[in-house]
């Protein structure tokens, strides 16, 4: 089907981003179902900026229920917080909803005390005249919720939306370093719960002919808010944002995660689309990968995708080289002192530390479990003596990792990782240069040319 779904898939394959897993629905007939071992549809997956919508739903209930006010100021709230400044005293809540704030970005520092620090940012502008996209106007929501539910954000959903939906424990929220779910960015969930939540959104706030969400709640959630047109992301990310949640067009509707987490819905088609991805290795891979969705999704006839593949290096068995042993450093910026290597036309491995070796094979992708958390991994002989390895890995974070091993002919072996994702750390981000234990640079060539 090109341009479609397969259109979407092999774009997103060249342009190195992983996809995780591709579930679409149409009047509730599945059209594509699609997943990447470890991952699935079924698997609970971090979703970072997807949570901000679960937020919403709550403070809307809450709302619907009369506990909470939209034109509130937030600051009444949290009395603790001791006197504001009045840009912040004229905040309401319905101004952080539709991101228009008064802080020109995220207030988290240092400190652990991302609530207060909401509170004693000094702000920038008056609340409801710009929007800026901030995180700790999402966390600070979830502590609304929490503090006036007198439970945690989830447990609250827990009975007017996840046990509905047949949404089971495995649903949860990071917490920040305060203690509050992390509403902006902490929710793990399964992309099947999503999938059943987007189908209730498009429903008005009923799923497959039973009411779960009152549909005032529903229709606030999706009524624009506020004018993103200021922002550099792409187009989809200008058009309009509501409660929490993104329109990228007329009639559309948008959860969007870091990484390439997505949730999409056309009420008009009765159409949900679902996408876990780990677009963390490309600069502004995961808003390439929203317009390629929906340039796939704006077909009239949607027919399902081949299947989902890795990005894969490429791949010549002849550029392969044979190398095995332990390694000590010669030169290098944070590298390792020492490697092990293990390496043929078939892949092989590599020894880092204490850690287990990371394994990898030149014939198809690998399943593996390390300290990124579960992840797969392909590799392949791109040039003379250059192997090229890719790892996308899950855990309560969603991380990429690059490896490119260079063979020379003179013994030395050459080793860059570039690691990506947002909380991976320099520790995986180094290039160093690599003899055999043992020996000087010039005593023995560790690699002979692989067979043909």
């Amino acid at each position: 089907m090109s341009g479609g779904l397969r259109g979407f898939l092999e774009r997103s394959r060249r342009a190195g981003v992983t996809i995780h897993s591709l579930q679409v629905n149409v009047g509730g007939r599945t059209v594509a179902r699609h997943e990447l071992p470890p991952f699935g549809t079924g698997v609970p997956h971090r979703m970072y900026s997807v949570s901000k919508t679960i937020t919403a739903l709550a403070v809307l209930l809450l709302v619907e229920e009369d506990r909470l006010r939209l034109d509130a100021p937030i600051a009444t709230y949290f009395p603790e917080m001791g006197s504001v400044e009045p840009w912040l005293a004229e905040t309401r809540i319905d101004d952080m909803l539709a991101m228009t704030g008064p802080h020109s970005r995220t207030t988290f520092d240092d400190s652990g005390e991302w609530l207060a620090s909401y509170f004693r940012r000094p702000p920038t502008h008056r609340p409801g005249t710009q929007f800026v996209y901030d995180t700790s106007a999402s966390y600070t929501l979830a502590a609304l919720v929490e503090r006036c539910a007198g439970v945690p954000l989830l447990e609250y959903l827990r009975p007017r939306l996840l046990e509905p939906l047949g949404i089971g424990s495995s649903a949860r929220f990071l917490t920040g370093p305060d203690g509050f779910s992390h509403g902006g960015s902490g929710l793990i969930a399964a992309p099947d719960d999503l999938l059943r939540l987007g189908e209730t959104i498009n429903g008005a706030g009923r799923f497959r002919g039973s009411r779960i969400l009152p549909e005032r709640v529903v229709r606030r959630l999706i009524e624009r808010r506020a004018d993103p047109g200021m922002q550099t992301w792409g187009a989809p990310f200008r058009a309009g944002y509501g409660r929490q949640m993104w329109l990228p067009r007329p009639g559309a509707w948008m959860m969007f995660g870091l990484g390439g987490q997505i949730v999409y819905g056309e009420p008009d088609r009765s159409l949900v689309a679902v996408v876990t991805a780990d677009a963390t290795s490309l600069t502004g891979g995961d808003q390439r990968l929203v317009e390629m969705l929906l340039d796939a999704l704006s077909h009239d006839h949607l027919d399902d995708a081949a299947s989902l593949d890795v990005p894969l290096s490429c791949h010549d068995p002849a550029h392969s080289r044979t190398v095995a042993g332990e390694f000590v450093a010669v030169s290098g910026e944070n590298a390792p002192t020492r490697v092990a290597l293990s390496l043929d036309a078939d892949g092989g491995e590599l020894g880092i530390g204490d850690e287990p070796p990371l394994q990898f094979s030149t014939r198809g992708p690998t399943v593996v479990e390390g300290a990124l958390g579960a992840g797969v991994v392909t590799a392949g002989w791109s040039h003379p003596g250059v192997l090229e390895v890719r790892l996308s890995a899950a855990s309560d974070d969603i991380s990429s990792v690059r490896l490119r091993i260079v063979a020379t002919g003179d013994g030395v072996v050459t080793v860059q990782s570039q690691g990506s994702g947002p909380e991976i750390g320099a520790a995986w981000t180094w290039v160093g240069s690599y003899r055999p234990a043992g020996t000087r640079p010039s005593d023995s060539s560790p690699w002979v040319d692989s067979p043909a």
